[in-house]
């Protein structure tokens, strides 16, 4: 009779210790955990040592809340019909207030940043001039933030900057740009020699 009580009190201990661990998890700095019951949501849990109930509630995924970065590059035609290259940068990241919209109402976040980003920019540099374009850069950049965070906002991302790294036209208009610097280097035209000179011969 001993030994298949002592079988029994065996497996229970090890069943309750199985549970004990089972309940703590632990959550990274700059993290947190979205926590569901029966496949529903019910909390967020917050970076360190963390309790759940065993069977009933499991952590359905991690969210992180550090600053991550999009690059990605354009290219569009300005007003002039010239085509521009231009390359921007996105810093992003998810508010704390907001882990629930941004884990459930998003799939692909940094695919939908992209073509918000794609939108606006088609939405301004088509209606400017090269030179606009040029002069305007940090404008683009600003504008492209202003409507880009009140739109991401809805899925819980902030945006914590946007850089128009550069401008790049098509290769031909930038050679001929740089032509254009070239008689600013010689220092122009020659002057025209005198008059005497130039007729050859002295006056009778």
């Amino acid at each position: 009779m001993e030994l298949p009580y002592l079988v029994v009190l065996l497996f229970v201990a090890f069943v309750v210790l199985y549970l004990i661990l089972a309940s703590f998890f632990t959550v990274s700095t700059a993290e947190v955990a979205v926590i569901t019951r029966f496949g529903k949501f019910l909390r967020v849990a917050e970076p360190g040592l963390n309790w759940k109930r065993p069977f009933f509630d499991s952590v359905a995924g991690i969210v992180s809340l550090r600053v991550n970065q999009i690059t990605l590059t354009m290219e569009t035609k300005t007003k002039d019909n010239v085509f521009v290259t231009i390359p921007i940068s996105v810093q992003n990241r998810v508010c704390p207030e907001k882990v629930y919209d941004a884990f459930y109402k998003l799939s692909d976040p940094v695919a939908q940043i992209k073509s918000y980003v794609e939108q606006v920019i088609l939405g301004h540099v088509p209606g400017m001039t090269l030179d606009e374009v040029f002069a305007s850069q940090s404008s683009i950049a600003a504008a492209v933030k202003l409507e880009l965070d009140a739109y991401m906002a809805l899925f819980g991302y902030e945006i914590v900057n946007v850089l128009v790294t550069d401008i790049v036209p098509d290769a031909k208009v930038k050679s001929a740009m740089n032509g254009q610097r070239g008689p600013a280097r010689t220092g122009g035209s020659q002057r025209p020699g005198r008059g005497g000179e130039d007729s050859g011969g002295q006056k009778g």
